[in-house]
């Protein structure tokens, strides 16, 4: 074979393996991000102005929910494809006695067998050191922030763990505040897409913004500093957070910072020409918690009820974004009803490959590329199902009781907002606002769902209470 004809089927290769490499997944999950808190959803004194193009470029959900109202059991969902009645993780326990078990599935764990590079950035929640719920052991090449989810209310620890070997942060000592974490993460993820340009990559950064404590660097503060009346100094009676004087201007920096860091982002796939096979997601893990710090100025999740811990729509429907450059039409609004335990099929399915068998989520491509391109119409979920069970926390075993829960069927919702308590329904397309209970006018309505809760779930297991490597609630050097 003589030299030309050898660097045409070479340069033939080439093209043909650049044609068909499978697209790269950026998935973003904000913590405790309201559903009003960006300006594409309604948000006017905060400036997002980067999430908001991930909107006007791609799609905008209406109707998107997470996996749960709080975040352990969130992003339980969204990693193994269940819904909150079958998924493994199904509350927040405390410290470090929730991991999974080494048979569940992950999304990154799809990825990685269909040839993908996984990493991980960010707060994990679903397994620490040296226990099976480690994110090295579900899939992910590499992993960078904290794995204790409480560990992850401080924003200047002395360590992060890189996968599970503690990673100092130089200057955050003795309560010295020279290393922000949410920066020190996402300059992690961008040098995994730096490293990882040339192969696909699935990048999920499940980052700590704006989740309490409430504190962010002097020039995310200044932006909002002095730009609106602010509420009363921010202080907890066991110091468990760091004090703050402004907790408004730094709420709001603290949002405008994430925004930044999604640009960046989307810079960096410009920069390295990865734009047009790049899909990027950007989503909250529940509602926002204005009631945690006594304030909700920025009206962070109207015009719904409710917020982060409650099972009305204020805990559970987010903002979700998807742009995908000549693939996802630019500026389009989907009312489309999905939630977390959807991620796993859309994820797999994009990446060319099957998700488990069994699982309760259903894929959207359908959704995000238009039926003709996906083959197929959407498929929709007959019924949808959130809980909150409650457990004892020193035997680690689920308490003998009906949980807090929700269910959507088409526009109808029902909230069971407390243990063993009452059923209420509201009608979504008239109340968005959940204002009217009107299960006593719709029996037939309530008939249905009854039967559907019967069969919705399966009693969660008993969790090992595992003991916390660090006790993160009594460190002094986190708090001012």
């Amino acid at each position: 074979m003589n030299r030309r004809a050898f660097l045409t089927i070479t340069a033939t290769g080439v093209r043909l393996r650049a044609a068909a490499r499978r697209p790269n997944i950026v998935f973003i999950l904000a913590d405790d991000l309201g559903y009003a808190d960006v300006g594409c959803y309604g948000q006017r004194q905060i400036r997002t102005p980067n999430i908001d193009r991930l909107a006007s470029e791609g799609m905008r959900f209406t109707d998107a929910y997470s996996g749960c109202t709080v975040c352990a059991p969130s992003r339980s969902v969204l990693m193994t494809g269940f819904h909150g009645g079958h998924t493994a993780v199904r509350a927040n326990l405390g410290m470090g006695n929730k991991p999974l078990l080494p048979e569940d599935v992950t999304v990154a764990q799809v990825l990685k067998s269909a040839g993908y590079a996984t990493g991980g950035f960010g707060k994990w929640g679903l397994g620490d050191v040296g226990n099976p719920g480690a994110p090295s052991k579900h899939g992910f090449d590499e992993f960078f922030g904290y794995l204790n989810q409480v560990h992850a209310h401080y924003y200047y620890p002395h360590i992060l763990y890189d996968n599970e070997k503690e990673s100092p942060l130089p200057g955050n000592d003795n309560g010295q505040r020279k290393t922000y974490s949410h920066d020190a993460i996402a300059a992690r993820a961008e040098t995994f897409i730096r490293r990882h340009k040339d192969e696909p990559f699935f990048c999920y950064m499940p980052v700590t913004l704006p989740h309490l404590e409430l504190l962010v660097p002097d020039d995310s503060l200044n932006e909002y500093k002095d730009k609106f009346p602010e509420a009363k100094p921010y202080r907890t009676a066991r110091k468990h957070y760091a004090d703050q004087d402004y907790p408004r201007a730094t709420y709001a920096g603290m949002v405008s910072r994430l925004d930044r860091t999604v640009g960046r982002i989307m810079t960096l796939l410009k920069e390295l020409a990865l734009e047009e096979n790049t899909i990027v997601f950007f989503t909250s893990d529940n509602g926002g918690s204005p009631a945690l710090w006594g304030d909700d100025y920025f009206h962070s999740n109207q015009p719904l009820r409710g917020n982060k811990q409650d099972f009305y729509e204020g805990g559970i429907r987010v903002p979700m974004m998807a742009r995908w450059p000549g693939k996802i039409a630019a500026g389009a609004v989907s009312h489309h009803p999905w939630a977390f335990c959807d991620v796993m099929p859309t994820l797999a399915e994009i990446a060319g490959t099957s998700a488990p068998k069994g699982i309760d989520g259903i894929s959207v491509m359908p959704t995000l590329l238009g039926p003709k391109a996906a083959g197929r119409e959407q498929q929709a979920h007959e019924f949808m199902y959130w809980e909150l069970p409650r457990y004892d926390a020193k035997k680690g075993e689920p308490l003998r009781e009906l949980p807090s829960a929700a269910v959507r069927m088409g526009d109808w919702k029902v909230v069971r907002p407390a243990p063993d308590a009452k059923l209420e329904l509201y009608n979504l397309k008239n109340d968005l606002g959940e204002t009217r209970n009107v299960a006593a006018e719709n029996p037939e309505v309530m008939a249905r769902i009854e039967r559907y809760l019967k069969t919705a779930r399966t009693e969660p297991r008993k969790v090992a209470v595992v003991p916390d490597p660090i006790d993160w609630w009594k460190r002094e050097d986190h708090a001012s």
